[in-house]
């Protein structure tokens, strides 16, 4: 047993059954116990490989993307470069790199990272030592001081936590945590209806059939981003994998070591995740006021913004096994089917409404 799965009975003996929700944020938030607080859990050594890990290219192409949102905008300064969930450090590295074509954007940048574990907060420090650009971390977005902002956040959403609620003959029921006869974790229904579940349910899916399973998450957050870009005159670039559509079905999963367990094995030990609701957030993000592109998916918004050139000008300098390398990169990070992330990750974008079609959504 867990340290953290300890503590989780403890509550639920108390408490009664927990909301997914509430497990999601215990497993991955605990301060002591929790998955991110305690771990660097990125790389082929840890978890799960994201996409600043494949390539540099990745980040690359975000940093100028943030200059040519800073261009559009009208060139303020100094501008606050944000990334949600900044990892290792890796991706604003590489963006701070690319910006440097631009030194008139580099010399704006006031880059701010949010950031709630100490474990990566000292990867991020290290990666970014040599930077000479003004660089502060904040554990939450609230935290980030006003004025012009262009905004990143790469692989955040799919972590924040999820509620679940399933389809019975007396209504929507809350998916808990508890513990079964057998004294294991186990999934359950709070025997209560939610009644308030229709004001973040679609008519659609609300019409759904005994079975169905519908998930959902706090606004809070992707609000606030949205209200801030169209404050400011700013953007927000959000990329993540999930559906661009509402829709019905249980998508939490949990990964360790590269593969797939059960979300109720190990608490604290595993990463959790499901999948993003492009479609909420679209609703959220204009009901703050901003102006909503995409989704589309991270293949097309990496090609319209230039990888396959990026990926020529590397080989044209690398030895054949780097080029391979290069190659098999950009092939995972554009292209469809099970192994890659070009179809399955997707991207969207908040911004002010004045800024127009903006860069990697344009057609």
């Amino acid at each position: 047993m867990t340290p953290l799965e300890a503590e989780i009975r403890r509550i639920i003996a108390a408490d009664g059954p927990m909301s997914v929700a509430s497990y999601m944020r215990l497993c991955l938030g605990h301060p002591l116990h929790g998955y991110y607080p305690t771990r660097d859990p990125f790389g082929r050594g840890g978890d799960f490989i994201t996409a600043p890990e494949i390539s540099q290219m990745f980040g690359e192409l975000i940093g100028l993307w943030a200059a040519a949102m800073w261009q559009m905008m009208g060139s303020p300064a100094p501008v606050a470069l944000v990334e949600l969930g900044p990892g290792r450090g890796t991706l604003m590295a590489d963006a701070l790199r690319a910006a440097r074509v631009m030194p008139a954007f580099a010399a704006a940048l006031r880059v701010h990272l949010v950031e709630t574990s100490p474990v990566l907060q000292r990867r991020q420090q290290e990666a970014l030592a040599a930077q000479d650009v003004p660089i502060a971390w904040h554990p939450d977005f609230a935290d980030v001081p006003g004025g012009p902002l262009i905004v990143a956040a790469n692989e955040f959403f799919d972590a924040l936590p999820v509620h679940q609620v399933v389809k019975t003959p007396s209504g929507w029921h809350e998916r808990m945590v508890g513990i079964d006869v057998d004294g294991k974790l186990a999934f359950a229904l709070n025997p209560d209806p939610i009644l308030q579940v229709a004001s973040v349910m679609p008519e659609t899916i609300a019409r759904a059939v005994p079975g169905a399973v519908y998930e959902w998450r706090s606004d809070e957050i992707a609000a606030e981003i949205a209200r801030r870009v169209a404050e400011s005159g700013g953007a927000a670039l959000i990329i993540d994998y999930g559906h661009s559509e509402n829709a019905l079905g249980e998508t939490l999963q949990a990964v360790g070591r590269h593969g797939f367990v059960h979300p109720l094995t190990t608490p604290g030990e595993v990463d959790l995740t499901a999948h993003v609701d492009f479609a909420a957030l679209a609703r959220t993000a204009r009901a703050a006021g901003a102006r909503v592109h995409g989704p589309i998916s991270q293949g097309d918004v990496l090609r319209r913004l230039g990888i396959e050139a990026r990926a020529a000008a590397l080989r044209a300098k690398a030895t054949d096994a780097q080029a391979a390398d290069i190659h098999a990169a950009v092939t995972r990070l554009t292209g469809g089917g099970r192994d890659s992330m070009g179809e399955l990750f997707k991207a969207m974008a908040f911004a002010d409404a004045k800024l127009g079609a903006l860069p990697g959504f344009d057609t």
